[in-house]
């Protein structure tokens, strides 16, 4: 089992990454808006409990599953020190199962991440994000918090970075399952 988790700004390309990685290694998508979208339709507003209890009994079923593993997409911001213990949690279920953790770090410069922002797939994908003026503005609130690592932060030994500001999707697909053999 593998779980390869892809962490990011918004729009830094995390889930079409994602998506690519997937077509090229047999891998799964369960991408952050997955849940996101499904719980602020449902109940009207974004539910933060509701919505990680959700992703933790994929994650606990997934993890006892027979499938070949999961890709997981997250904006991890690194001046919140319950995210960092979010992923940490998120991988320990899956190395309890025995599966091996790969994190992957998408950076894009800020006028590209913009420019992300309103592309076809990213709006056909994620229902949240149609509304691309308040999309954009959650962008532009990240610059109150860090969604880059500063270098060995991110204590994962199976860790990349990778620039794809002007990098195709799917030769960063490639980049990782050749680094990680996936």
């Amino acid at each position: 089992m593998k779980l390869v988790i892809i962490i990011g700004g918004g729009a830094s390309g995390k889930m079409t990454v994602g998506q690519e990685l997937c077509k090229i290694t047999g891998l799964r998508l369960f991408h952050n808006h997955m849940t996101i979208d499904l719980v602020t339709k449902v109940f009207g507003y974004y539910d933060s409990e509701t919505i990680s209890e959700l992703r933790r009994t994929v994650f606990e079923n997934f993890a006892k599953s027979d499938n070949y593993g999961l890709v997981f997409t997250y904006i991890w911001d690194f001046s919140s020190p319950r995210d960092g213990e979010y992923i940490r949690g998120v991988s320990k279920i899956f190395e309890d199962a025995g599966a091996e953790i790969y994190l992957i770090e998408l950076v894009a410069d800020f006028e590209e991440r913009l420019r992300r922002n309103r592309t076809e797939n990213r709006l056909a994908n994620k229902p949240g994000k149609r509304d691309v003026d308040f999309s954009e503005a959650l962008i532009y609130d990240e610059k109150s918090c860090r969604v880059e690592s500063l270098p060995g932060e991110t204590g994962f030994e199976n860790y990349m970075r990778i620039d794809n500001t002007e990098l195709p999707a799917s030769e960063a697909a490639r980049l990782i399952k050749e680094r990680f053999g996936l």
